[in-house]
């Protein structure tokens, strides 16, 4: 992790340097306002990283002398499917086609969306997966 915080806080400086850079020359408050704010998120991450780095051990990619071995192992769990996604994405395309058309579709959208967010949380409570 120690890599990674260098690397934000740099990029961090860099950001810096060019929202006053383009602050200065354009003179367009829109984007030098993103840029400092991107600013912002590169050195929150940045001191995240660098911060959390000091209290757990040395990973495999702070050790320059590593493989690509060292760090391979077991990533976490994974669903090995879901229908849950799909309902929440055809709730959320009838929720923005209602801005478009019409807040009544909002109507038709709130139930699509709230079943696929509820089956979403509570699909290893029922079913076959209920054991994983």
């Amino acid at each position: 992790m120690k890599i990674q915080g260098k690397m934000f806080i740099w990029l961090s400086v860099f950001v810096l340097a060019m929202a006053i850079v383009y602050g200065v020359w354009s003179k367009e408050p829109a984007g030098t306002t993103a840029l400092f704010l991107a600013f912002g998120l590169c050195i929150m991450i940045g001191y995240y990283l660098a911060f959390t780095a000091r209290r757990v051990d040395a990973g495999a990619q702070d050790n320059d002398e590593a493989e690509v071995s060292d760090d391979a192992g077991e990533l976490g769990f994974f669903s090995p499917h879901s229908w849950q996604p799909l309902s929440l994405g055809v709730g959320g395309a009838l929720a923005f086609l209602g801005v478009v058309f019409g807040w009544w579709l909002l109507y038709f959208s709130a139930p699509v969306i709230l079943i696929g967010l509820f089956g979403w949380v509570f699909e290893y409570y029922r079913g076959e997966n209920r054991t994983q």
